[in-house]
């Protein structure tokens, strides 16, 4: 055979592996190519997309526990101001309290001694009337001189 033939020969059988390549191959493969391209395109914006989420949720996350920490301050202030109050107020009762004690120990006192003053008075009124008795030379009846022994008393 001629090698010019088979020269000829070979480049239109290349061209028609030329053409049908182009033709009915090569669509396919840039189909799948870019199918590809599109698939990694949403898949490079779907991690975007949750990046940009996952800032989103730190950002109400913190915005939570700021909240939360004002909350809990809050709390614990209203608490300290009311923990406040009950201790004023168990200052004021036991104040009272204190004072009625006193008062109540003040009016026992000068209730004790006004009792004392009067057994004191009945007790100066018999050796009053004792020492009169041993003057006079003979007993003098504290029942019969009952008012003149409260006379004296009250006088003492």
């Amino acid at each position: 055979m001629n090698i010019n033939l088979t020269l000829v020969v070979q480049m239109i059988v290349f061209a028609l592996l030329v053409w049908f390549t182009m033709k009915f191959v090569w669509p396919l493969i840039l189909g799948q190519l870019d199918e590809r391209s599109r698939k990694i395109a949403q898949g490079l914006a779907a991690a975007e997309k949750g990046e940009q989420e996952l800032v989103d949720a730190h950002g109400k996350a913190d915005a939570i526990v700021r909240e939360a920490r004002e909350r809990a301050n809050q709390i614990i202030d209203h608490a300290q101001h009311r923990a406040n109050e009950l201790v004023d107020q168990a200052k004021g009762a036991a104040s009272s309290e204190s004072a009625r004690i006193v008062a109540a120990a003040q009016d026992q006192i000068k209730l004790d001694a006004t009792h004392a003053k009067e057994e004191l008075r009945r007790q100066v009124a018999g050796i009053a009337v004792q020492a009169a008795g041993t003057l006079l030379g003979r007993e003098i009846d504290a029942r019969t001189h009952a008012d003149l022994l409260d006379k004296l008393a009250t006088q003492i």
